[in-house]
């Protein structure tokens, strides 16, 4: 059959012609939604299982629908199938070298439903497909961070707020920072996946159809919880792709936000950590630089993600019910996006799990900027009995004392101490160390060591069990 008359035919009688070259380039999705080739594979042969079981087609013509679309699915595997951007789309390559293989049978693999349903399940496969690879990669992030922290639950470095150092805490503390948010990333990405378990399958063009098929048939062998309960909603329903994009663009924010503590922790003038050299790059000019080039990629493809889920936004927020055309615009942005995604995790993993820590380095700007002020004031309150707003006063004039005479707070005399208190006894020198003072921080999710390894514990138990949070045994 030649290209021009199977494109005709698939347009059917209301069109004398063929479209246009532009209308064809505007119009064709099988540059992109060749990547649904399996999923469509796999829509029409339990489409075609079900068709026979409720006796709508023979068990004949079932029979060779599904050889002809595994000889097809094979040649797509080992890259000998030949498409054609004449046939618009995935669905109608596979349809039209169908009907090449078997003949008139392959017509009636379309009964009782439509484009529409069609591509609703093939793109919803493979998003719910890819999602579940997108947990692996966070349940294996999330792991590598454990690892690294329980390594560094006493390793201390300077807690910032504003860039400015304000604390200190556990480098094993900071990490589990990460932890937490990857973990909803992760909870997100499982919550998704529980809304996009139906199957669109059998909704048609839009009101479903007068056929007998049976839904929940189809639904089973496909892998999903249930069939979707309103055909108009089936095939206008993006809302998984655009959770997808969500979920992408909070985990990369996320992935960006330690990306861009690498880049500065990896400075001279940071020193905390060095980048090894598989996610480094040197300079074409400068012999001694380092690059953390893979932390600044993945810092920069978050824009990527976050432009793809504003994209896929725009594009459903004026649609009338049910299907567009406009709809077709869903699947580079999600393809993309997964494979952006995919990268920035598998680097982030990489570059935590070999990333050397400059412990001393760490412990030294810890104590910078008077860290260990609310440490002081603290004490005031606890011990002398102070109000904290007075207690706050006077832990000023202590930290204006110590810049003029540029010491740490440690190192002021207590009789100075006590002259800008009387209150203030020599036990107080207890809490103005660094370690002292992350020691001390043993609330509930707090920086001491013990705390740290306490969740280190509670989220080990939680990825292996694949428990809500708080539901851990």
């Amino acid at each position: 059959m030649s290209e021009k008359k199977a494109s005709n035919q698939m347009w059917g009688g209301r069109f004398a012609s063929g479209p246009s070259a532009v209308m064809e380039a505007i119009n064709a999705s099988i540059g992109f939604d060749r990547k649904l080739y399996a999923e469509d594979i796999r829509g029409s042969l339990a489409h075609a299982a079900m068709l026979a079981k409720t006796g709508i087609l023979s068990a004949e013509d079932s029979e060779k629908i599904a050889r002809g679309l595994n000889t097809i699915s094979s040649k797509m595997d080992e890259g000998r199938f030949e498409f054609s951007k004449r046939l618009e789309d995935i669905h109608m390559n596979i349809e039209a070298a169908l009907a090449e293989l078997i003949g008139p049978a392959a017509g009636r693999l379309h009964t009782a439903r439509s484009r529409n349903d069609q591509v609703a399940v093939d793109f919803r496969l493979w998003v719910k497909e890819e999602t579940q690879r997108v947990a692996a990669a966070l349940q294996a992030l999330i792991a590598v961070l454990l690892d690294r922290a329980e390594e560094h639950a006493q390793t201390v470095m300077p807690g910032f707020t504003h860039l400015q150092s304000a604390q200190p805490v556990t480098f094993g503390h900071h990490l589990m920072a990460y932890v937490e948010m990857f973990g909803r990333d992760l909870w997100r990405v499982r919550d998704a996946i529980e809304r996009m378990d139906e199957s669109p399958l059998g909704a048609a063009a839009l009101a479903g159809t007068g056929f007998p098929i049976d839904r929940h048939m189809t639904a089973k062998e496909l892998g999903f919880r249930e069939p979707t309960r309103n055909s108009i909603d089936s095939v206008s329903d993006r809302d998984f792709a655009l959770e997808f994009l969500a979920l992408a663009s909070i985990a990369g924010v996320h992935l960006s936000r330690m990306a861009e503590e690498i880049v500065i922790w990896s400075t001279p003038q940071f020193g905390f950590v060095r980048l090894s050299d598989s996610f480094s790059t040197g300079s074409s000019i400068m012999p001694q630089k380092k690059n953390p080039d893979a932390a600044e990629l993945v810092r920069a493809k978050t824009g990527r993600l976050n432009g793809h889920l504003v994209a896929l936004l725009t594009v459903m927020k004026g649609l009338p019910l049910a299907y567009s055309k406009d709809m077709q615009e869903d699947k580079e942005a999600v393809f993309d996006a997964a494979e952006t995604l995919d990268l920035m995790l598998a680097a982030m993993t990489g570059m935590i799990g070999d990333l050397v820590v400059n412990e001393a380095a760490m412990k030294k700007a810890a104590g910078a900027g008077y860290s260990t002020a609310t440490d002081l004031a603290d004490w005031l309150v606890r011990e002398a009995g102070l109000p904290f707003r007075e207690a706050h006063h006077v832990t000023g004039r202590a930290v204006a004392l110590a810049e003029d005479k540029r010491c740490g707070l440690e190192k002021l005399p207590l009789a100075e101490l006590q002259a800008i208190h009387p209150a203030i006894t020599d036990d107080v020198y207890s809490v103005l160390s660094v370690r002292n003072s992350v020691r001390s921080r043993t609330s509930f999710g707090g920086t001491a060591p013990s705390e740290v390894r306490r969740q280190i514990r509670y989220w080990r138990k939680r990825l292996k069990q694949g428990a809500r949070p708080g539901k851990v045994r």
